[in-house]
């Protein structure tokens, strides 16, 4: 006698299907059917999933909403200029900027030996800098580099590089 490959398989979400376990050898086919009766059926887990990926979509929409608003205020509080570029590299390059110079004041102003007035004229220097371009490339940059980095921006007769944003 043969063991079977069709089980019937009874979910925790209450749905009942029959399984061609056939791509499992003879051996382990019980135990696998035993673990799926454990579980939620597939069309149960994919709608679970879903939600999660809307849930997920909506929590990450309203971060970036927020994350965006704090940004604005941010740059409006401090003077800081208009970016430039298309309109979603925009509001993407006013977060890196406020990201960037926020961690920069923290390493530098508050955790450092940088000054109050130096900082001043590190932040003069990052309003000069307009394209969002710039500041999404530098999201990821050290604080401490970002003296340097300024510095290599707004240096005269450069050329445009990513012109993109």
């Amino acid at each position: 006698m043969t063991v079977k490959t069709i089980w019937s398989i009874n979910h925790t979400c209450g749905h009942q299907a029959d399984r061609d376990l056939s791509d499992r050898a003879a051996d382990r086919r019980a135990g696998f059917a035993e673990w799926l009766a454990r579980q939620e059926c597939t069309n149960c887990w994919r709608a679970s999933k879903e939600g999660d990926e809307q849930d997920k979509a909506a929590w990450l929409k309203a971060k970036r909403a927020e994350e965006q608003a704090e940004s604005e205020a941010w740059s409006e509080q401090y003077r800081m200029p208009p970016l430039e570029g298309t309109e979603r590299a925009v509001a993407w390059g006013v977060r890196c900027r406020h990201q960037v110079l926020a961690a920069a004041y923290t390493a530098l102003v508050l955790e450092a030996e940088t000054t109050e007035t130096e900082w001043e004229g590190i932040e003069e220097t990052a309003r000069t800098v307009t394209r969002a371009g710039w500041w999404i490339d530098q999201r990821s940059s050290e604080p401490d580099d970002l003296t340097e980095l300024l510095q290599a921006a707004t240096e005269a007769d450069r050329p445009t590089e990513n012109p993109h944003f």
